[in-house]
């Protein structure tokens, strides 16, 4: 993502950023991802030690 930000300041201190819109939803996108994965990693880690069932034998039950 590449950035273009505006950095206004207040008593010489940066206070705020200003982004294009395209780019503020490009960053939001990107944290949204993050989040999902941060989760899916989350779940995988806790579900390491259940059982599983192969893909053949819950398509075969499934009648697919």
């Amino acid at each position: 993502i590449a950035l273009h930000p505006q950095i206004i300041e207040k008593d010489g201190k940066k206070e705020f950023v200003v982004l294009p819109y395209e780019e503020f939803l490009q960053i939001q996108e990107a944290l949204e991802d993050f989040e999902d994965l941060k989760e899916l990693r989350k779940e995988k880690e806790e579900s390491k030690d259940q059982p599983t069932i192969p893909l053949d034998k819950v398509t075969k039950e499934l009648n697919l």
